[in-house]
């Protein structure tokens, strides 16, 4: 079977794994290191697993809106506390709203360019 995951390209990916980790929970695994600074980690938090690599290691081209992040949230409660952490420092590209589907949908662009859609389902 083949599994895909986000690969995500950070500025100082020491500091800003933990950044995501304190918005969205879970575990941090290092995956490469060099002196000090952390090159490759994962994020694992429920079935899911965020890769990130820091500019040091991964050496971007351009920073930009090439890929999106869809997080399907569980609670309203946590929508809401995610779309605001994750906008704190960046960029709503769509307010949270009433989606069609009776729920919540919105997008944002955080601290790190990382464009993220967020999305939670009433039963």
């Amino acid at each position: 079977m083949t599994i895909a995951n986000p690969f995500v390209v950070v500025d100082n990916c020491k500091e800003e794994i933990e950044f995501y980790r304190s918005v969205l929970g879970g575990e941090i695994k290092i995956l490469r290191k060099q002196d000090d600074n952390v090159l490759n980690a994962e994020l694992n938090f429920g079935s899911t697993k965020i890769v990130f690599a820091d500019t040091i290691a991964a050496k971007p081209s351009l920073k930009g809106d090439y890929m999106k992040v869809i997080l399907r949230l569980e609670t309203e409660e946590e929508f809401h506390m995610v779309n605001e952490n994750l906008a704190a420092g960046g960029h709503i590209n769509i307010e949270k709203y009433e989606a069609p589907f009776n729920g919540l949908l919105a997008a944002i662009t955080d601290r790190n360019g990382i464009g993220w859609v967020l999305s939670y389902y009433r039963s």
